[in-house]
């Protein structure tokens, strides 16, 4: 059987659908997806709509999961994802990544699992560990849960994924994933599968962008989020809510940038340029810091300017997603069709795991030939 042309280079990447996405997507991730897409480097390119992943944590809820698959499909769309050049799917109906995550499963430990840091701390976000490591919570913890890196390894390994855009904090999921990888092909003596890299976000600011609350990243389930589909007002109210320093009480107080969240996100979103257009009392940011840790600067002036930036990203963002909002059952159909391409290229990729298996069984009749050998010299 022919493999897949293993010098292509494709592109993985992908969400849960949980709820829309949000500011940390886009600079985590989406952003980049845009521009990989539009540079012409990569032969194909696939964004994977993780409904099964979803269902893991929300078993009792599959209406949120179901209720959130445009949603997601919108803000894809309204950030510059391109159908004509990028496949959006959906998880649940491409039926290799079910199988493959059953044989990864085989491959790879309990023990293992449990090493995981990003599963490790997912289960303390979401109560079922503690921080110390104590797992008394654990007889709660579902199966398809704890299992989650194997099913993202057989997603990115399904599409022959060589390239996975993602932030930091996933790097332990493609380092499994590379694991099963080198354990596949080895067990079975076949180059079949390829071994994902992580694409990490150039501005490293970005990688692992914090809540508005200056706690945790910016998480849906912790509600400390900006959503690319908030209304002016909305984002307005977060930012002027947003955690800075707390000694810094008074305008003429010295402040600190580091932990202060106004900063943090100017460090990620603002360009020299836009201090002329909205703030000219400055240059640039660093003059802009210098400032506020001597003190004289306010908080209230600080977050006025990141409101500027941020409406200037998110405006036509906002704009685009409205026009694809009008346009519903064209993205149906894009999901319709991205999803049975996807099931056409995994299911090659299936092909080739099942022929090196020698699992393949109504494909090959050498079965036919291995049982004569076998009685032929039995006897």
């Amino acid at each position: 059987m022919e493999a897949k042309d293993s010098k292509k280079k494709i592109i993985l990447t992908g969400d849960r659908p949980t709820g829309k996405l949000h500011l940390g997507h886009y600079v985590g991730s989406l952003q980049r997806r845009v521009q990989l897409q539009d540079s012409g480097k990569y032969d194909e390119i696939n964004i994977l709509i993780a409904d099964d992943q979803a269902l893991t944590d929300n078993w009792d809820n599959p209406q949120k999961i179901r209720d959130n698959i445009i949603e997601v499909t919108l803000d894809y769309l309204s950030v510059g994802i391109d159908p004509d050049k990028t496949n959006i799917c959906i998880q649940s109906g491409i039926p290799a990544l079910h199988a493959l995550t059953f044989y990864y499963m085989n491959l790879v430990t309990t023990q293992r699992l449990s090493r995981n840091p990003t599963v490790k701390a997912e289960m303390v976000q979401k109560g079922f560990s503690s921080a110390e490591g104590e797992n008394d919570n654990n007889a709660g913890l579902p199966a398809g849960f704890f299992t989650y890196p194997v099913s993202q390894a057989a997603d990115i390994t399904a599409f022959k994924a060589t390239t996975v855009p993602a932030g930091e904090d996933q790097e332990p999921m493609l380092e499994q994933a590379r694991e099963l990888v080198r354990k596949f092909n080895t067990t079975y003596k076949r180059d079949v599968l390829v071994e994902p890299e992580i694409l990490l976000p150039e501005n490293e600011s970005q990688r692992r962008l914090p809540g508005l609350d200056g706690k945790a990243k910016m998480s849906k389930s912790l509600g400390n989020c900006i959503y690319l589909s908030d209304d002016a007002a909305t984002v307005k109210k977060k930012i002027m809510g947003m955690y800075t320093d707390p000694e810094h009480i008074n305008v003429a107080d010295p402040g600190h940038v580091e932990g202060n969240m106004v900063f943090t996100y100017l460090d990620a979103f603002c360009r020299d340029d836009q201090f002329a257009e909205y703030l000219p009392d400055y240059q640039n940011l660093d003059e802009m810091k210098e400032h506020y840790k001597k003190g004289g600067l306010g908080d209230v002036k600080c977050k006025k300017f990141l409101i500027k930036v941020m409406e200037e990203m998110l405006s036509p963002i906002r704009e685009s997603r409205a026009k694809w909002a009008a346009r519903i059952p064209d993205v149906y159909d894009i999901l319709k069709d991205g999803t049975g391409k996807a099931v056409k290229t995994t299911n090659q990729t299936m092909d080739e795991v099942r022929d090196a298996m020698r699992i393949n069984y109504f494909e090959d009749r050498s079965i036919i030939q291995d049982w004569d050998t076998w009685i032929n010299g039995k006897h």
